[in-house]
């Protein structure tokens, strides 16, 4: 029986939904392994667990993966553009998980469905951007005294996780689920450099083969970016701040220069970098006409938005996911989803196989928190490397990938120094 506590676009939906959920959850066999221990253990039972994810088709195999494991579930946005509201729909109807999501929600919406989630007082809190915890720790600390802790799925949240742990303000253990190598070496590279290129081609339908892209960043999001626009035939240009990054873009062949000298050649740009104003409006107005610009970090505040809406004398919705902004000069501007990550607000997002890996990160986190409750210090943490090869071992089973073991003599070798040439 479907739940009365949720805040979903429409049930009628949830048909569509269910058949989404079950797709996706052919492409994660190795959340199906822990989901059936989670349903014979029951790791999670009697606790509350408020989630602050995207609410895809993958976010929901990870909620009935949790929902085994014996937690009662409560589930928000992560984004205002991000929800599939069939999913959500589907959830609360045939789940009976409490949504609180409704794709092109407000501001105003999107706080209040924060809140909805934080009035369920969990033990265990789980991010996407550190907005929840965020919340947690501003406005709703009275509820700080009853979470166990936390977990934090991707980078732009972990940098934040970082910045409030430095300033003394971070009261609670986190699991930085996106410092796991069988997290970001796979779902930041792989998973959004296909689904970002999947969301700039559905908003704008153009051939990528022959222009020039401008990728703002070189972290492990950025690089698969850069490597599928190539892959496409693009003519990759990288900017960067951190001189060894930047040096790296270079030695895999990218060309690097400043955003000042690309914004003059590029045809279409892409951030990834966490941070804001990396494409401001001095670089708009150094473009050529009819540049598209797009985001694919988390928050929308790497590209000049309000600036762009301020300046421009006209503005038009040509697509779905995309305006132009015609500037004083007579330059149009092409944004991509009102500069919000384009790959989930214009496709699907990831695809379930690279989740897969995330979401069991995800879930094992959970475990992780209660069974060293009491044990962990306030901060950020990272899983144990012994869970991040479990995971990686389960996907390479999956697969059918074969996996090599040392012998006796090579441990005895690695692990000595007295032996030589």
């Amino acid at each position: 029986m479907a739940t009365k506590n949720y805040d979903v676009k429409d049930l009628s939906l949830a048909k569509a939904g269910k058949l989404k959920i079950e797709w996706a959850a052919r492409g994660m066999p190795v959340l199906k392994d822990i989901q059936a221990r989670f349903a014979k253990e029951k790791p999670l039972k009697g606790l509350t667990l408020g989630a602050c994810l995207h609410v895809t088709s993958e976010t929901a195999n990870l909620m009935l993966t949790l929902k085994s494991a014996g937690a009662s579930l409560v589930l928000c946005a992560s984004n205002p553009l991000s929800t599939q509201d069939e999913v959500a729909a589907s959830l609360v109807k045939d789940y009976a998980i409490p949504v609180f999501a409704i794709k092109g929600e407000d501001n105003k919406t999107y706080y209040k469905h924060l809140n909805s989630v934080l009035d369920a007082k969990p033990q265990i809190t789980m991010d996407d951007g550190a907005d929840l915890i965020s919340l947690l720790h501003s406005k709703r600390q009275d509820l700080l005294k009853n979470v166990i802790g936390s977990s934090e799925e991707t980078t732009t949240g972990v940098i934040r996780l970082r910045a409030m742990q430095k300033d003394d303000s971070l009261k609670i253990p986190v699991v930085a689920v996106n410092d796991s190598d069988t997290k970001h070496l796979f779902d930041n590279r792989y998973g959004t450099g296909q689904s970002t290129i999947d969301g700039i081609l559905r908003a704008t339908n153009i051939l990528l083969s022959g222009k020039v892209v401008v990728v703002a960043g070189y972290g492990w999001c950025s690089k698969g970016i850069s490597m599928r626009a190539r892959g496409m035939g693009a003519n990759v240009i990288v900017t960067e701040v951190d001189p060894v990054k930047a040096l790296e873009a270079a030695m895999d062949g990218f060309r690097v220069m400043k955003m000042s000298q690309a914004a003059k050649l590029g045809y279409l740009f892409v951030t990834a970098t966490g941070d804001k104003n990396v494409i401001s409006l001095s670089h708009m107005a150094a473009m050529p006409d009819g540049a598209i610009v797009a985001n694919s970090g988390h928050f929308n505040v790497e590209i000049d938005v309000a600036g762009l809406e301020k300046k421009a004398k006209l503005k038009r919705n040509i697509r779905p996911f995309l305006d132009e902004y015609t500037l004083p000069s007579g330059k149009r501007i092409h944004l991509l989803a009102d500069g919000r990550l384009v790959n989930l607000a214009a496709a699907e997002g990831h695809p379930s196989e690279v989740m897969d890996m995330s979401f069991a990160n995800q879930a094992l986190a959970a475990e992780y928190l209660v069974k060293n409750k009491g044990k962990l210090t306030a901060g950020v943490h990272v899983l144990p490397k012994k869970l991040d090869e479990t995971v990686a071992k389960l996907k390479l089973k999956a697969i059918g990938a074969g996996l090599d073991m040392l012998t006796a003599e090579q441990s005895a070798y690695l692990s000595s120094w007295e032996e030589g040439t």
